[in-house]
């Protein structure tokens, strides 16, 4: 456990995921008032998130609360998708890609149960990074400690020799909390620079505190 490690997001980090406004759409095609389909599919959402649901469920659930027909369902949750998924971030792609052999690499993300399928089929991040912890198949989702240690140990690695990044400030400081060095992601530029930082110090030992 003497690697040095890199971890980075998925959404907005990895995947460049702009709103979309899906759900306005939705909810004026429908006929419902503004915010109806949060109100009504926001524990479905948490649920998904954490692996408590399947993809099915998920399903007869959006077709139950919206009193959607099954075509709908297929139309709603193609919409969703599109959001979730985003774009690749190509850049900072090729770049982890050009990683490979100097460092552990890791995914941790916040997700949605079908993730992965879908990724994999898109973008390929099984080939990107040795591990993908997704919050829909661990039970976890940042910023909970635990998820942070999970990362850690399914790559075999000491929290203090990993680098986190995330576009999420309050999951940078988890992970902070978590032991980790931790990188807020702003532009792919300063991104790279970090991680070249974080590699020339090499692994920390234990009770070492990391410059920066």
């Amino acid at each position: 456990m003497t690697a040095t490690c890199v971890i980075l997001d998925i959404g907005g980090v990895l995947e460049t995921t702009p709103k979309t406004g899906w759900v306005q759409r939705w909810e004026e095609r429908l006929e419902l008032p503004l915010g109806t389909v949060h109100e009504r599919m926001h524990d479905v959402w948490r649920a998904g998130s954490v692996g408590s649901l399947t993809e099915r469920e998920v399903h007869e659930q959006v077709a139950a609360r919206l009193e959607l027909d099954a075509p709908q369902v297929e139309a709603f949750m193609a919409d969703l998708w599109a959001e979730y998924l985003g774009t690749p971030n190509e850049e900072l792609i090729d770049y982890v890609r050009g990683l490979h052999g100097s460092c552990r690499l890791g995914i941790l993300s916040n997700s949605f149960v079908g993730a992965r399928e879908r990724e994999t089929t898109l973008y390929h991040f099984d080939e990107l990074v040795d591990q993908i912890v997704y919050s829909h198949e661990i039970g976890i989702e940042k910023p909970d400690l635990r998820a942070f240690e999970t990362a850690c140990a399914s790559l075999d690695v000491r929290p203090e020799s990993c680098l986190f990044i995330d576009d999420v400030a309050v999951n940078v400081e988890a992970a902070q909390a978590a032991g980790m060095q931790a990188h807020l992601f702003e532009d792919n530029a300063r991104t790279a620079t970090r991680i070249a930082a974080h590699l020339a110090a090499g692994p920390l030992a234990p009770g070492r505190v990391p410059l920066g």
